[in-house]
């Protein structure tokens, strides 16, 4: 790619961009959140068209019109962002997205005979299994991804693009992951990564490009620099360590309630395929934060249903917060108590893609915030409490004004927690925090969830990073059949530990809580 171009309104994304990648190469594309690395790449794909420049393969200089032209090709691309048909099975998806390849017709005998085989040999080959018969609004986030990496697989492709595969895969799928990206590019095939995970890019990829404000900015081998290196490069700034956690003494004797107690939660999942909730008890105080790891689909989604009042959780003092029973409770009346969420899916979930950050502001700040006077919608303090979010978080955008879907993935990430941290909650329940985010970002995500901890909010982390959860949490447990393990003080446990909890089939419930006033 030579001098590739691309203006929207208000927005430079690409600005003279240029890459090369070697036959049988693992090229990372790195730069932080709105550098222009999706322009580029979905230019690659024929989901975008540039108004300059040049891209060339194999040596022949090509106008790519259409993902179908790409995919004759032989590219192929697992996007951040699913391309999924939620209504559709798992195999029903994978052959509309092989139907554009010759022969492939979504309907043809050609791929349909044998599909439903060839989806559990590869998945279970590449350790990411796969049910051909699930529907996809049934799956978790993670289950999600697995089926564009399988349906990419299943396509041979010559150059396969990847963008954040693994943000929400374990550390053995991971590693599961890099194996069959090694094979495939020993057999020539060409990967092109993209990931703000610089630990996995300095393990996986033998060159890099660097991109910031939509330009190249520099090449190099990832080994060779360090992780600092990396960042630093590609924010264009030194990049500060985060400070030394201090974590609560979660035994010492405290005369406060509990802010978040959860007594044996008991919700059976509206999905067929979910996983519901087994007799989940804990008890969260003002200042610490408890850390929640499981692999995708073991009730994370259906935890946080529970805590933000989607999924009301039958007894009223089931959940207390603030020593108010909130069982009962849907989660503008959690909001009323303090409670704020983040959900994993922010896409639909946590923000309407089609609707502006203010609008999106308003939909969660509405009472916290008291943007709503005698009726009707206070436009000027939507507007500032939106441009709070935008000047304190560093979201990318161009204003208030700016339609969710127009923000990169990483910058939506930081206007949602953003959103949910200005609000001073007494409870925050935040789900994969920094799923997406640079290292920058996800430093101040990680700030700003530590100083609401230090302020006196309860804070629940739900996460499938490891890494992360020992960097914020107080206590971790984790959640394994919808179940909830004991928590262990961070300091004493390990990714070993923790791992090995993760992969279980159950884990042993701790014992209910004391009642809230037995903390008094």
């Amino acid at each position: 790619m030579r001098g590739i171009t691309k203006q929207y309104p208000g927005c430079l994304a690409n600005d003279g961009a240029s890459l090369t990648i070697q036959p049988g190469e693992i090229h990372a594309l790195l730069g932080e959140n709105g550098a222009g690395k999706s322009t580029l790449v979905k230019t690659i794909y024929g989901l975008v068209r540039p108004d300059a420049g040049e891209v060339v393969w194999d040596g022949q200089p090509v106008a790519i019109a259409s993902p179908g032209q790409a995919q004759r090709l032989g590219i192929g691309m697992v996007f951040q962002h699913f391309s999924l048909f939620e209504a559709l099975t798992v195999e029903e998806n994978v052959a509309l997205g092989l139907g554009a390849g010759p022969g492939h017709g979504a309907g043809s005998g050609g791929v349909r005979a044998g599909l439903r085989e060839r989806i559990v040999r590869v998945s279970m080959e590449y350790g990411l299994p796969l049910d051909p018969g699930r529907v996809v609004h049934d799956l978790s986030v993670g289950e999600r991804q697995r089926i564009e990496v399988v349906r990419c697989l299943l396509q041979n492709p010559r150059l396969l693009i990847m963008d954040e595969p693994t943000s929400v895969l374990t550390p053995g799928e991971v590693q599961a992951l890099f194996a069959t990206l090694r094979r495939l590019a020993a057999e020539g095939c060409s990967i092109l990564y993209i990931s703000h995970k610089l630990e996995e890019v300095r393990a996986l990829c033998s060159a890099a490009t660097v991109m910031r404000l939509g330009r190249t900015i520099a090449h190099c081998a990832p080994a060779e620099r360090s992780v600092k290196e990396l960042a630093e490069t590609m924010i264009g700034a030194g990049l500060r360590a985060p400070a030394p956690r201090q974590h609560a003494p979660c035994n010492a004797p405290c005369n406060a309630l509990p802010r978040l107690v959860l007594d044996r939660l008991t919700v059976r999942s509206s999905n067929p395929f979910g996983t519901d909730l087994k007799d989940i008890s804990l008890a969260l105080r003002g200042g610490e934060v408890l850390g929640l790891a499981g692999i995708a689909g073991n009730g994370q989604a259906e935890l946080m249903d529970a805590l933000s009042g989607e999924v009301l959780a039958g007894r009223p003092e089931t959940v207390l917060m603030d020593g108010t029973p909130a069982g009962h409770l849907g989660p503008q009346a959690r909001r009323r108590l303090r409670g704020c969420f983040v959900p994993e899916e922010r896409n639909g979930h946590g923000a309407v893609t089609t609707m502006t950050l203010a609008e999106n502001a308003f939909l969660s700040g509405a009472v916290r915030q008291a943007l709503v006077r005698f009726g009707v919608i206070s436009r000027r303090r939507t507007l500032a409490f939106t441009q709070s979010i935008i000047s304190r978080f560093d979201v990318r955008a161009s204003g208030p004004g700016a339609e969710a879907r127009s923000l990169s993935g990483g910058n939506l990430q930081k206007f949602l927690v953003g959103r949910e941290v200005l609000q001073e909650p007494a409870v925050l329940v935040v789900n994969q925090p920094t799923w997406g985010v640079d290292a920058g970002a996800a430093l101040a995500i990680h700030e700003a969830i530590l100083a609401l901890a230090q302020a006196g909010t309860a804070v629940l982390v739900i996460s499938q990073d490891l890494d992360e959860l020992f960097v914020l949490a107080d206590r971790i447990a984790v959640i394994a059949g919808g179940e909830v393990s004991a928590a262990v003080p961070s300091g004493e446990a390990t990714a070993e530990s923790i791992g090995r909890l993760m992969g279980s089939a159950h884990v042993r419930p701790p014992q209910a809580p004391a009642p809230a006033s037995a903390y008094a």
